[in-house]
């Protein structure tokens, strides 16, 4: 038995950040009706590279069960308010106030379902001088400062997935989950507002702080701000290998271990993590020295004996052939495709994993069910 079995969600998402929400709620057990539009979730539409059908729509959506709904028509809008009144989530990632404008906002349905857990996902909130612009992934990386610390020295870069949606659904998951803690304690639910700069501002914290603190934090690409040497270093045979020094004994290990050069461990310039920091350039010139006159098998052999954290730089191919790589088989409209399994393994093995929807294929029987009638 899955932990949220016998719950029941509602999602009117779109998009990722909503529908990543609900796919941790179906992936743990919880039914998932999606509304969408009558078009459907313009994410349907992302791509069509997946015999057809967007990769996007397809890893956000397993498991869940698909309804049209046009929340402008009124017999829609009963559906839909009869549809919140069997559900204990409501999860939500329409513009602020355009559930407001039909008389459907979460602090209304809350009040009139006291144990309902409402999720509201936004851009920047329900209130403030941006509560009202459109707010998507790249944008929130930028206007967050994200973008400003990734990247290269020369300039600033978005992060290569949708971090920010993904985080936010992410929280807003675990937000839920504690909603749901705190219900079954005191009968009550819960209206939880949850916006993408908000999640971003926070995870920028010990930049921010560094750079209140006069020191801001340089870009400097595959390189890390505050540990030295923490980076990639090219073998002889053009291979990129990064490791990671934490502590003074890691670095005596690596000088004397690995690059056999125990008086580097006693140069006062590399006496410390922050002498490194600040020498970085001769640290760096060093560690490279050695790369330099190494293939990468014989890197790797040295590396690991000593037990000093390393990894390779790898691509999408490198991931679809890596030995660690856990798959999982997801149904979709034109068959199954292989896709990353969750992180969390339950009782030391995987869960299986349900359909995707077709657009609508739920909405009769689920009418039915709701209001005694198709």
């Amino acid at each position: 038995m899955r932990p949220l079995e016998g719950l029941m969600a509602v999602s009117v998402e779109q998009a990722i950040a909503g529908p990543m929400c609900g796919r941790l709620l179906a992936d743990a057990g919880a039914r998932v009706v999606k509304v969408e539009r009558p078009e459907g979730d313009f994410a349907r539409a992302y791509d069509r590279m997946l015999d057809g059908e967007s990769i996007y729509f397809v890893w956000l959506n397993r498991g869940k069960e698909s309804v049209v709904c046009d929340l402008a028509k009124p017999e829609d809008r009963a559906f839909f308010e009869a549809l919140v009144a069997k559900t204990d989530v409501l999860v939500q990632n329409l513009k602020p106030g355009a559930l407001a404008k039909l008389g459907l906002d979460p602090a209304t349905l809350s009040e009139r379902h006291p144990k309902l857990i409402a999720c509201s996902i936004s851009g920047y909130g329900d209130t403030g001088p941006y509560a009202q612009r459109k707010a998507y992934d790249m944008l929130i990386q930028a206007e967050s400062g994200l973008a400003s610390v990734t990247g290269s020295a020369e300039e600033p870069s978005r992060v290569g997935i949708s971090i920010v949606d993904i985080t936010t659904g992410h929280l807003a998951y675990e937000a839920i989950l504690e909603a749901l803690v705190r219900r079954g304690t005191t009968g009550k639910g819960a209206d939880i507002r949850i916006s993408m700069f908000d999640v971003m501002a926070e995870y920028m914290s010990v930049p921010l702080m560094q750079g209140i603190a006069g020191h801001p934090q340089p870009r400097i690409g595959l390189r890390h701000t505050a540990l030295a040497p923490y980076g990639v270093f090219t073998t002889r045979d053009g291979q990129p290998v990064l490791i990671s020094i934490q502590n003074e004994r890691e670095w005596r290990s690596l000088c004397t271990s690995v690059i056999g050069n125990p008086d580097a461990a006693k140069d006062p310039r590399f006496a410390s993590n922050s002498d490194r920091v600040a020498n970085r350039a001769a640290t760096d010139e060093l560690i490279q020295a050695w790369f330099s006159i190494q293939d990468v098998a014989e890197a790797i052999a040295r590396l690991d004996a000593a037990d000093i954290a390393f990894g390779r730089v790898s691509d999408w191919a490198a991931l679809r052939d890596h030995p660690h790589l856990r798959m999982i088989d997801v149904p979709f409209a034109k068959g199954t495709t292989r896709i990353p399994a969750p992180a969390a393994l339950w009782d030391g093995g995987m869960r299986e994993t349900r359909a995707v929807p077709r657009l609508g294929a739920d909405t009769d029987r689920i009418k039915r069910e709701v209001m005694g009638r198709g």
